[in-house]
């Protein structure tokens, strides 16, 4: 239980009811346990703060119900620290689009004298600078969400909880104190954090992960990253575009679970503008030098022979871990995926429990991406309350990845669908283009690329859209409306296009891959 202590700050306001217990023996919590199937201190507990988590608690009070949620963030291991939101807002999606909106600004300002402007030169990048100001809004975004459980009369506990039975939840306070919480409805949202290889020497004591990154004081200089997933590869393609010296260190292939052609083409893009890769290579161990390089030895997969090389930094990005290890899951009875922890659910988001439920990164076989869980949250309390009994649709749901050239993707990958229909009914469609933004600055427009999947029987139902450029979030989530409606690719092609624009290119994709003709697109 030693792991339960934490800082606790309710905000605690009139008609609010919750228990302090000195923290005194296991009699104690048995003593509630007992009286857990009584009157409920609250309607819905929410254990996790969370976009998924908050998503739901503002939905369920909204509804009229008392709500309270608990949340407190462990520091990584290199002390970082952050404030309530999750992880989208403090060390995800956030500062990782506005770190990259920086790169590509630095992009523009290389374009800029192409269009007349006059910028001096050499451009210089501030790191701290950029990081204070991601910060900042940061910071405003938490305190945004206090305002906003607060407005929406939603209890907050900076707690650690864990079950102590079905019902009740346990943390201690600061002090030291206890507190036990019960709910009728207990919705876990506890998401997930990165993974250390700690099997690897050096690995814990001096890496970082996407946990630190943002929130770093001085620039990490030359830096390593590990791993081959869309963290790594965007952390790694602003890390580049500020101008600092980055590797890449991947085991086997890129973007696992994405399309794999569109993936080579990112790294492709990302390694002509100056990202560098070490394919097929592992991380064996880290010694830090004395002058506070750190020496990393690795071992090729290839050729099996070893070498090294020294980095100012080392950030690890090989997967994360679903928060649930410290709940006592099994003081509760949910049952979890025995390797990786994740909670298994039903189309209710209902655990083996009925009336507990989990969201998000936690639940096994859900997407992890903060809209989903927001949409899950929601859907959820307005079953539980709002008499509502529409299910999550976990189909056709869109993603970008922000690399420099940003990828951005609804439906099946060309494998899934060949997997699933086999090759001879599908058929893809495909273009390379060149964004005009490219041309005067004579921009190179190699990966500039899209396909869309189709069945091959008319009226050819769109199974899935790739799409590698610019803005590539904003052109995919407009397509993924009418994917999610069905749309055909005969609808498709009867849709008026917005000229000029990259989007454009989706609707005028004529030439087909079996055809055998260059889909490179010519003229405006």
């Amino acid at each position: 239980m030693a792991a339960l202590a934490a800082v606790a700050t309710p905000l605690r306001r009139p008609g609010r009811r919750f228990r302090w217990r000195t923290w005194a023996s296991a009699r104690g919590l048995r003593g509630a346990a007992v009286g857990a199937a009584g009157q409920q201190d609250y309607d819905l507990l929410v254990i996790g703060g969370g976009s998924g988590g908050l998503a739901c608690a503002k939905e369920a009070a909204q509804l009229g119900r008392k709500v309270a949620v608990v949340d407190y963030v462990e520091p990584s291991p290199r002390g970082t620290r952050w404030g309530l939101g999750g992880t989208c807002v403090n060390v995800g999606c956030i500062p990782k689009k506005l770190m990259h909106y920086a790169a590509l600004l630095g992009h523009m300002i290389q374009d800029a004298h192409h269009y007349g402007w006059e910028v001096a030169q050499p451009i210089q990048h501030d790191w701290k600078k950029m990081a204070e100001a991601v910060q900042n809004h940061v910071k405003s975004l938490n305190w945004g969400h206090r305002v906003q459980l607060q407005d929406r009369k939603v209890t907050y506990f900076n707690i650690k909880a864990s079950f102590v039975n079905k019902y009740t939840v346990c943390g201690i306070t600061k002090g030291g104190k206890e507190m036990l919480l019960s709910a009728e409805h207990i919705v876990i949202a506890t998401g997930g954090r990165p993974k250390y290889p700690t099997h690897i020497e050096g690995a814990l004591e001096y890496g970082i992960t996407s946990d630190d990154i943002f929130w770093l004081k001085e620039s990490p200089g030359k830096t390593l990253v590990v791993g081959a997933s869309y963290i790594a590869l965007e952390c790694a393609g602003f890390l580049t575009g500020i101008g600092l010296d980055t590797t890449v260190m991947m085991r086997s292939i890129p973007l696992r679970g994405f399309d794999q052609q569109m993936s080579s083409l990112v790294t492709e893009h990302m390694e002509s503008h100056g990202t560098r890769f070490l394919r097929g290579c592992t991380p064996s161990h880290i010694r830090k030098l004395p002058d506070g390089q750190l020496q990393v030895t690795w071992k090729d997969g290839i050729s099996g022979k070893e070498d090294t090389g020294t980095f100012d930094t080392v950030l690890w990005a090989i997967g994360r871990v679903p928060e649930t290890r410290s709940l006592n899951l099994e003081k509760a009875g949910v049952n979890t995926n025995s390797q990786n922890q994740k909670i298994f659910v039903d189309s209710q988001e209902a655990t083996s429990v009925p009336h507990i439920y989990a969201i998000g990164d936690v639940a096994e076989g859900r997407p992890e991406l903060t809209p989903t869980a927001i949409m899950a949250g929601r859907l959820l309390a307005q079953r539980l309350f709002g008499q509502s009994s529409d299910l999550m649709d976990y189909n056709h749901v869109p993603t970008t990845v922000f690399t420099p050239l940003e990828y951005g993707c609804v439906g099946l990958s060309e494998e899934e669908a060949v997997a699933r229909h086999g090759q001879e009914h599908v058929e893809v469609y495909h273009a390379y283009y060149k964004p005009l933004e490219f041309t005067v600055a004579e921009r190179d427009a190699s990966q500039c690329y899209i396909k869309m999947v189709c069945l091959r029987e008319p009226p050819q139902l769109v199974l899935g859209l790739h799409f590698l450029g610019p803005n590539a979030g904003e052109v995919t989530q407009g397509f993924t409306l009418g994917i999610k409606c069905g749309a055909s690719y005969a609808q498709v092609m009867r849709t008026v296009g917005i000229h000029p624009t990259c989007a454009e290119e989706v609707v005028k994709l004529r030439i087909s891959k079996r055809s055998g003709l260059d889909p490179t697109v010519t003229g405006c």
